[in-house]
């Protein structure tokens, strides 16, 4: 039976550095990772806030569906493929992800604890927070880049989509978490609790 992880946090609290630090202290077929944010619906079925924007910060802009039908294969120790979302970044080639079971699988994600269907699967919840300014100076760094999005419409985003979101879906399950980690700085030491955590799962 595999054991099942779960990270989530705020946009820009380090997520997903924090996944691949991880990620580089196993072996492949020790522990899978998989992200919620390969299971975003098409633009096209994402909602628009009152300006027109498309709002991809809700629960509801998530296939949840695909995402725990993928989940449950890698539980029962079926390899899935999933095609990488792109955010509609013409400057970005979506790549085929694929994805081999392991012991232990990890899952991170904005909205993982938000569906009560996905939160039961979890053995370990982890949270990871920074304060707000450095979540923003990073969510800038990273729309700017790896989105091709304009600082305007970071900054309009994240004050009307991100904040709201985080403090409505996000935020209320961190006092259900197993273990917070503090990221204003670096994450070093929690990366060595979880890797020793994990570790003693394999055995």
């Amino acid at each position: 039976m595999s054991i099942i992880i779960g990270i989530s946090g705020g946009s820009g609290s380090g997520k997903t550095t924090f996944i691949k630090n991880l990620e580089a202290r196993f072996q492949n077929e020790e522990v899978s990772f998989i992200s919620f944010d390969n299971y975003y619906k098409p633009r096209e079925q994402q909602q628009s806030d009152g300006k027109g924007i498309k709002n991809f910060d809700l629960p509801e802009s998530m296939d949840i569906e695909a995402f725990l039908s993928d989940l449950n294969e890698l539980i029962n120790g079926n390899e899935i493929s999933r095609i990488e979302y792109t955010f509609n970044n013409a400057e970005s080639i979506p790549e085929k992800i694929t994805i081999k079971p392991g012991k232990v699988i990890i899952v991170e994600g904005l909205f993982i604890y938000h569906y009560p269907a996905l939160k039961e699967k979890f053995d370990l919840k982890l949270f990871v927070s920074a304060n707000d300014e450095i979540k923003i100076i990073r969510r800038i760094k990273r729309d700017k880049v790896e989105r091709n999005y304009p600082l305007e419409d970071v900054l309009y985003r994240y004050e009307n989509h991100v904040i709201p979101s985080y403090k409505r879906y996000i935020e209320p399950y961190k006092s259900e978490m197993d273990l917070i980690i503090n990221n204003n700085q670096n994450f070093q030491r929690a990366e060595e609790v979880i890797q020793l955590y994990i570790q003693s799962k394999l055995k």
